[in-house]
């Protein structure tokens, strides 16, 4: 059984046929792309938002037309965000039962790559486990401006966004003389989850990140914010380095192993398990030694990128 979308405006602005496609994204008059986008704003942040409405926009008529043959044609990285953002606008339209179907009877999955690529990804990717720390010491040597933000990345494990804002908040909370809302230097310890706005999203979060207050002091002392993590991405490129700033937390995670167990590594990741254990037993602020352990790490890090 197929459906039929619910457009917004005018039966005059409806399509009356659907068996063709679009030829361009603008032709979609039908659809109220204007609510669509203040529909994604109000669940999604801003940049994940505009890559919804984007993806939703150039391949909206492969929703309309019932036809996800040139979706599932896609590459596996490209395809998981272009049916992420169908979903969306099918959610958006009132049709995301059908469009359930049609992933299913396409049989394209909404995972990208499996776990056994991913794990084979890693395994071939480096050759020489310092290597991630040589390149972090290349991006300091020709960007020095970001050589506290690279330490601060290394040994704060958060993605490159997440360490972004963060980097920022720091800067800005201390020249407000606010700075002990945000980092407690008893636990040196940052405390992201009182800023849930910034750290808290739907399927990405940080609660805590263990970081040395000669760190965080030194980054106090830094002039400017930075521009955002596009920005950070851009001053690397155009020395013609490539962008590694996610082997970083791998890398972080890898290591700091040798210190921690794995629910405490998926704490201060962000991550929260679904495990019995740690979703009703474990306490964080219970473990007297984490701290010590957690800079431990920290440091042997801090002297590899010095």
């Amino acid at each position: 059984m197929g459906f039929e979308p619910t457009f917004s405006g005018s039966e005059e602005q409806k399509p009356t046929v659907l068996a063709t496609p679009f030829e361009k994204e603008g032709d979609f008059k039908a659809i109220d792309w204007k609510s669509f986008e203040s529909w994604v704003l109000n669940s999604h942040r801003i940049n994940v938002a505009k890559d919804i409405i984007s993806y939703a926009r150039r391949y909206a008529y492969c929703l309309l037309r019932k036809d996800l043959s040139e979706v599932a044609a896609l590459r596996p990285t490209l395809r998981t965000h272009v049916v992420k953002a169908l979903s969306n606008l099918a959610k958006f339209l009132g049709v995301h039962e059908d469009y359930k179907r049609l992933i299913r009877n396409y049989g394209i999955s909404w995972k990208g790559r499996s776990v056994d690529e991913l794990v084979i990804e890693r395994l071939v990717k480096v050759q020489n486990p310092e290597e991630v720390w040589q390149w972090v010491k290349q991006v300091k040597s020709v960007r020095p401006q970001l050589s506290v933000f690279m330490d601060f990345l290394c040994v704060s494990g958060l993605r490159l966004n997440e360490a972004v804002e963060s980097y920022n908040l720091i800067v800005k909370l201390h020249r407000e003389g606010k700075l002990a809302e945000y980092y407690n230097s008893e636990r040196q310890s940052l405390e992201h989850y009182r800023y849930p706005s910034l750290f808290i999203r739907k399927t990405k979060k940080c609660f805590v990140s263990i970081i040395p207050k000669t760190l965080v002091d030194k980054i106090t002392f830094e002039d400017a914010v930075l521009k955002g993590k596009m920005n950070v991405q851009k001053l690397v490129q155009v020395k013609r380095l490539p962008l590694r700033f996610s082997d970083v937390r791998e890398a972080w995670n890898s290591y700091m192993n040798k210190w921690l167990t794995r629910e405490e590594l998926d704490f201060l990741n962000g991550r929260v398990s679904g495990s019995i254990f740690q979703a009703h037993y474990f306490n964080v602020a219970l473990i007297s030694d984490l701290q010590k352990r957690t800079l431990q790490g920290t440091m042997e890090i801090l002297n590899k990128i010095s």
